[in-house]
């Protein structure tokens, strides 16, 4: 195994699997930190951890173990996957886990890079765009439990770590490897510890990657998966039977979208034109004990149709903070995350082989539920969003984050069954 990777969410760390497949590396994801070792063929390992949004102290104990096991497995090199929004709090996550992964690899040094130009997320002058607007004018300052009201990666970094961050800019990106190495030396010989990378399209990518490669950690979105993964592999014999492993099956087929993200809402609200879909009451969550019979019952009796049934919680920004006042934002959260993973178990309990879903945390829990240990990355149905495939059960899944994909996500996940 070559390269080892922490993803601080489950959408995440299937979205980063996908690029290294993509790009030659055979790659396993598993899910949480294996209790025993692993002989598999890999290149590289992807662990999905739940540590984007909990408290501090449990996302650097949970990173820290999946890097050891990682280490004993014989990686060579780290790599720390976040969101390509950067998703975070003045009080972390990325911050304090970078700085514990540092200090556990005994390294003083590593860069920051989210930008996934492929998916509209860009870095200039250190400020993260979304599709072409600041990160703090975008959908997603109004994130339930991350918002985001800063766009500039080196104050939302200082805000959140114990190091100082510098810039590496775009001009001295187009000048290639060499001159991005010499401006790590720079900032390294200033008391740097974190390098902040302008990224505007995916040469840049590339040219980071070689840059990076004799760093024992690094730390970024999915979209460096794709400079990474070319220092390790020149070839691309491994890439056909790895996807091949991942490709789903016909079969039994739901949607679950938990994701509250402005292209969730153009995707659920697409969907719904040509699908069977049922909108979850967040109240009927919260105290009806019977409601999980009645939606597994709705979505047994609508599997026939042409497109998969779909269940939701999706809601647009005004909705939301109605929901929220009423309930409580916390107590909705949980609720509606709670609901998802006791209805994925029924589901599968009556057949259902293959599950859509939409949201970081709603994957995050339909996973655990399902019960599924690791998976096989198999083809990409849009930028970063990969089929996979139960390495123990015969399972298929497509884990989104919110906002990628385009409007007709769900629909084009389907149509990898008659391929």
């Amino acid at each position: 195994m070559l390269l080892g990777v922490i993803a601080d969410d489950f959408t995440g760390a299937t979205d980063i699997a996908g690029f290294l497949v993509a790009n030659g590396m055979k790659t396993i994801q598993l899910n949480g930190v294996p209790a025993d070792s692993l002989s598999a063929d890999a290149d590289a390992v992807v662990i999905s951890l739940k540590s984007r949004s909990c408290p501090v102290d449990q996302a650097v104990d949970d990173s820290v173990a999946a890097l050891r096991w990682l280490q004993a497995a014989g990686c060579q090199q780290f790599y720390f996957k976040y969101c390509s929004t950067f998703d975070s709090t003045a009080e972390g996550n990325i911050g304090p886990v970078t700085d514990a992964l540092l200090a556990e690899l005994n390294e003083s040094f590593t860069v920051i890079c989210p930008s996934l130009p492929v998916n509209g997320r860009t870095v200039c002058h250190g400020n993260l765009f979304v599709n072409g607007e600041l990160l703090s004018e975008s959908g997603m300052r109004h994130h339930p439990v991350t918002p985001m009201t800063d766009a500039n990666l080196v104050r939302l970094m200082n805000a959140q770590a114990q190091g100082v961050s510098g810039l590496v800019d775009y001009q001295t990106l187009d000048q290639g490897t060499d001159a991005v190495v010499t401006a790590f030396d720079q900032l390294r010989a200033q008391g740097v510890q974190y390098a902040v990378l302008d990224t505007l399209n995916d040469q840049h990518l590339v040219t980071i990657g070689e840059a990076c490669k004799n760093l024992k950690l690094v730390t970024g979105g999915s979209g460096l998966a794709v400079g990474i993964a070319r220092n390790w592999v020149t070839a691309q014999a491994k890439q056909v039977e790895a996807l091949s492993a991942g490709h789903p099956k016909a079969g039994k087929t739901v949607v679950l979208s938990g994701s509250c993200s402005v292209m969730t809402n153009k995707q659920v609200g697409q969907y719904q034109r040509v699908a069977p879909h049922f909108a979850l009451d967040v109240k009927a969550c919260l105290t009806d004990d019977n409601y999980g019979n009645v939606v597994c019952d709705w979505v047994m009796e609508n599997l026939d149709g042409s497109f998969a049934p779909m269940v939701f919680a999706t809601a647009n920004p005004e909705m939301l903070k109605v929901i929220q006042a009423e309930y409580g934002a916390q107590a909705s959260s949980q609720a509606v995350e709670q609901f998802f993973s006791q209805l994925a178990h029924r589901l599968r309990e009556q057949g259902v082989r293959n599950f859509i879903v939409a949201g970081g945390e709603t994957s995050g829990v339909v996973t655990q539920s399902l019960g599924v240990k690791g998976f096989h990355i198999g083809p990409q149905i849009a930028p970063g969003v990969p089929w996979v495939t139960a390495i123990d059960q015969d399972l298929s899944l497509a884990l989104k984050s919110g906002n990628f994909g385009d409007e007709s996500f769900f629909t084009t996940a389907q149509g990898f069954f008659h391929d």
